[in-house]
């Protein structure tokens, strides 16, 4: 039997263009409970992580203080729509949730069910919430950009191995290919984790081209990065001719000249793609989510959190948009409710 749910509920709001210290930039508030559309799951939150993306949201919300943010999610199932079909009341999922709705900073959340995955036994719900948004979009990038597969072999290298993203894409790659995994990483806790990940070579940024052709000498055949801009020049020089490269960040400015004499392939990765114009395969980001949730089950794939904070009200989360903020996290800042 459905639990007898509360009108309304605690939630954190958004206020854009103010700094982080500012009260109003995160404050805690009461929301109405979602109502779930016909595929929508209303999911009773459990933990979330916190993410760059959450920050860059955070500095474009409506200056009227009503946006909910946070994306990643574990929680249990509460309520369904009258058509989902995957999922019933009692079940424990985790997602990565939909950039054009309101987000998971609350205590209920309604997601459509083609883009939840059922939540790994073996993670308690923090461990949990490190991985959605950082695994779809290292799954995206290695089997839909890069469109590689059990048997690819050659050289990833991985711009920011201890980060979010950089950390499970290096374990996937590594489970999951035949890829020899170069990973960058800058201070000493940083390339520690970029290793224990799985990379075969962690390499400082100082004079990328120099430190990958020392572990790479004839180049690279796929690069990933969340930092497109300052580093693209290196990137085309480390490059061999037919091979690609997946940015995450969306840079505003690119010298291109290099691309057509190597025939290079560069993709952009953006996870919420499917969700925000409900492509037909929508549904592949629950499957891949199950994929996920099976490797780490099988004890395959751990989790990426590394910062554990509790309680979701404004001032945890302004302590971890700080975290982010600084860009000095390894890992993922997690928040059990």
């Amino acid at each position: 039997m459905a639990p007898q749910l509360p009108e309304t509920m605690p939630a954190v709001f958004a206020t854009g263009g103010l700094p982080l210290d500012d009260p109003r930039a995160l404050r805690d508030g009461e929301a109405p409970v979602p109502s779930p559309g016909p595929r929508d799951l209303l999911v009773e939150i459990r933990a979330v992580s916190v993410n760059p993306v959450d920050r860059k949201r955070r500095a474009v919300s409506p200056a009227d203080g009503s946006a909910i943010l946070g994306f990643d999610a574990a929680g249990v199932v509460v309520a369904t729509g009258r058509g989902v079909t995957r999922f019933a009341v009692g079940d424990e999922v985790w997602y990565a949730g939909d950039v054009g709705r309101q987000g998971t900073n609350a205590a209920y959340h309604a997601v459509d069910e083609r883009i939840v995955g059922r939540r790994p036994a073996s993670l308690d719900w923090a461990d949990a919430a490190a991985l959605p948004l950082t695994a779809l979009t290292a799954w995206e990038t290695l089997f839909d950009r890069f469109r590689v597969d059990a048997a690819a072999e050659g050289t990833l290298l991985v711009v920011a191995g201890a980060g979010g993203v950089g950390s499970i894409l290096t374990q996937l790659a590594k489970r999951l290919t035949r890829l020899t995994v170069v990973a960058t990483a800058g201070r000493p806790e940083s390339r520690d984790f970029a290793a224990r990940m799985g990379a075969d070579h962690v390499v400082g940024h100082a004079d990328l081209v120099a430190e990958v052709r020392a572990v790479a000498p004839d180049g690279t055949d796929y690069i990933f990065t969340p930092y497109t801009e300052q580093h693209f020049a290196s990137y085309v020089e480390l490059a061999k001719p037919f091979s690609q490269i997946t940015s995450i960040d969306g840079p505003r400015t690119l010298d291109l000249s290099g691309i057509p004499p190597k025939s290079l392939t560069l993709h952009w990765e953006w996870m919420f793609t499917r969700a925000r114009s409900a492509t037909p395969d929508m549904g592949r980001q629950g499957e891949a989510l199950d994929r996920v949730a099976e490797l780490v089950d099988a004890g395959e794939l751990q989790t990426t959190a590394t910062t554990r904070l509790e309680g979701l009200d404004a001032a945890t989360l302004r302590e971890a948009h700080r975290l982010i903020e600084s860009e000095g996290v390894v890992g993922k800042v997690v928040i059990s409710r």
